[in-house]
């Protein structure tokens, strides 16, 4: 079942790399930009509720595999590098870039905390809001500049950004439902 998911997980980032390679992501305008994220991360969370085998898998992944596609979030140092030189608005990349950057650089310390310690689920559970807290912020700072300014945007929907609301953050935010899910499972069986 693992290949078959993966497969289709590479199958996807290649069609993101490919529509952005052709142009087509940076073709759009808001708010095609944002019903392509929605869609997309409709799509993956639908896929989790409907379908056993894919809940089954994603359920019993380890947390710390769960943290994997968090390492996308350290294009937070991109997107300051970006504000600096005046090609993202400084409210979407100061604070969403250090958002990103904090919660990539705790999910690597918090993938090196042992199974063993009694707040290891609390600690998940922690940098779980916080980094859903971050990534809804990210996604809705977006949308709105966007839709004020679409130019001040347009970062986002060239190589290598473009990635992101095409397959990163989409798998991000099913990331944390899984995880909010995988941990009120572990709080039920420790409780009984």
């Amino acid at each position: 079942m693992t290949r078959q998911f993966l497969v289709i997980g590479v199958v996807w980032f290649a069609a993101a790399v490919l529509v952005s390679i052709t142009g087509m992501v940076a073709m759009l305008r808001p708010p095609l930009p944002q019903v392509v994220l929605v869609l997309l991360t409709a799509m993956v969370l639908l896929a989790f509720w409907r379908s056993q085998a894919f809940r089954n898998w994603a359920l019993a992944l380890p947390l710390r595999a769960l943290l994997l596609p968090h390492m996308a979030r350290f294009a937070g140092f991109y997107f300051l590098a970006l504000h600096a030189r005046g090609e993202l608005p400084r409210a979407f990349a100061v604070p969403g870039g250090w958002g990103d950057i904090i919660t990539a650089a705790a999910a690597v310390a918090l993938a090196f905390v042992p199974r063993s310690v009694p707040w290891q689920a609390k600690a998940y559970l922690a940098w779980n809001i916080f980094g859903f807290a971050d990534i809804l912020f990210v996604i809705i700072t977006a949308a709105r500049l966007a839709l004020a300014d679409p130019q001040t945007m347009s970062a986002l929907l060239r190589l290598p950004l473009s990635l992101l609301p095409t397959f990163f953050v989409p798998i991000i935010v099913a990331s944390h439902v899984i995880m909010f899910v995988r941990l009120r499972r572990m709080n039920r069986l420790r409780s009984k």
